[in-house]
């Protein structure tokens, strides 16, 4: 491994552009379709189906039901790609333009979520089942979609949940982009204000070292040690100190694909090893075998599985991954108005899920191609005269 001296070089934001990394689209590919399996099965069961049939039931609740583990790659994707895209722009993380920052990440987060609200609360409001408020102990009235939107918008429907329990089918997904937006929030604070590299490392470590603390004090209890910010800062982290790490050292091609080959490796048996018994370490190491794919995939664009053809449809999904997380519950909640775990039958159970699979890819793609990047664009080149950034470089 060879370490660099340039990782505090200033860079010209004009002649900076992120390219898109095909292998890291494909993990987080691979994150999304693990949440989406997660919650088709909780809504509608593979158990009895063919699938079932032909893995057996151990085999399958390994595969399907570990989804959270999914959101804990994102967490690390989004902290290898926001710090590496922060570094890029801006040469250093003190230098960080705080006002560009946010209106970058607000430019992608909120037109497609404000979409999203907006059905969720109309059809809610109607008293549709699986949108409504019904989930609560004793389901709550309409008039909660005020507070239960706020705590989503102002970054918080995650401790909102820690209060109020599962409320609502649809909303409660989200609660991962309450700690997402934390970090936006806290990321760029942190870098003004520590100054120096080396302290936003030390805040980063102890970060890693408060994740599987705060989770061994939570273990009975799902909504504390998988949703709280402290159960998972700690992953974010993770790609936080990959993307600074990549930034100062360089290590051979070969030995690059080795590390990507084993990290996968261990990847798939920790996930498949599963969440239950291991709630206090099994996410920091589902955390370190995806930073290690990503210390590997740094600056690797060449040819491979994950790269070519087979891996197409995971790269999609990766570089659609926020549409689908935002609709595909809401494709879900209509499928559930249709019908119902217990009157599908054991021969259709498959043929559902590709429904399910197949409807959320084409709501995804229209909500990006008509809202997400046309929002994006317009957002972007009205701060473009403000900041001196160029429309076409974004964050991530």
């Amino acid at each position: 491994m060879v370490f660099r001296s340039s990782i505090a070089a200033p860079m010209s934001s004009h002649s900076t552009r992120i390219v898109r990394n095909p292998r890291v689209d494909f993990l987080r590919g691979v994150a999304i379709c693990c949440v989406l399996i997660l919650h088709f099965t909780l809504a509608f069961g593979l158990k009895n189906s063919p699938l079932g049939d032909v893995l057996g039931s151990n085999a399958l609740n390994a595969i399907a039901l570990n989804g959270n583990y999914g959101v804990t790659i994102f967490f690390v994707i989004s902290g290898y790609l926001i710090t590496s895209g922060v570094l890029a722009r801006w040469g250093r993380l003190r230098d960080i333009d705080l006002r560009s920052f946010y209106w970058m990440r607000a430019a992608r987060i909120m037109p497609s979520l404000l979409l999203a609200l907006a059905i969720i609360v109309a059809l809610g409001t109607l008293d549709i089942p699986y949108f409504d408020n019904g989930d609560a102990d004793g389901p709550l009235p309409a008039s909660y979609f005020g507070i239960a939107v706020l705590s989503i918008l102002t970054f918080w429907h995650n401790q909102l949940m820690q209060s109020a329990g599962y409320f609502n089918y649809c909303l409660n997904v989200y609660w991962s982009l309450s700690v997402e937006e934390m970090f936006y929030l806290l990321l760029p604070l942190s870098c003004l204000v520590l100054r120096r590299t080396w302290l936003v490392v030390v805040l980063c470590i102890a970060a890693i070292v408060a994740g599987p603390y705060y989770r061994s004090l939570h273990t009975d209890n799902e909504i504390y040690f998988m949703y709280g910010y402290f159960a998972c800062f700690d992953a974010i982290a993770f790609g936080c100190l990959t993307a600074l790490l990549a930034r100062a050292a360089s290590m051979p091609r070969t030995v690059k694909r080795v590390l990507r080959v084993a990290a996968a490796a261990a990847l798939a048996l920790i996930y498949l090893r599963g969440i239950g018994g291991h709630e206090i370490f099994g996410f920091t190491m589902i955390a370190l075998a995806a930073a290690a794919i990503l210390f590997g995939a740094h600056g690797e664009a060449g040819q491979g599985w994950s790269t070519g053809r087979l891996g197409a449809p995971l790269r999609w999904a990766g570089s659609h991954s926020y549409e689908l997380y935002l609709f595909h519950v809401i494709v879900l909640a209509a499928m559930r108005n249709i019908t119902t775990q217990e009157e599908l039958s054991h021969a259709m159970r498959l043929p559902w899920l590709f429904v399910y699979l197949v409807t959320s890819a084409i709501v995804a793609t229209l909500v990006s191609r008509y809202v997400s990047e046309p929002a994006r664009t317009f957002l972007l080149r009205r701060q473009r005269g403000r900041s001196g950034i160029p429309a076409n470089v974004m964050l991530p």
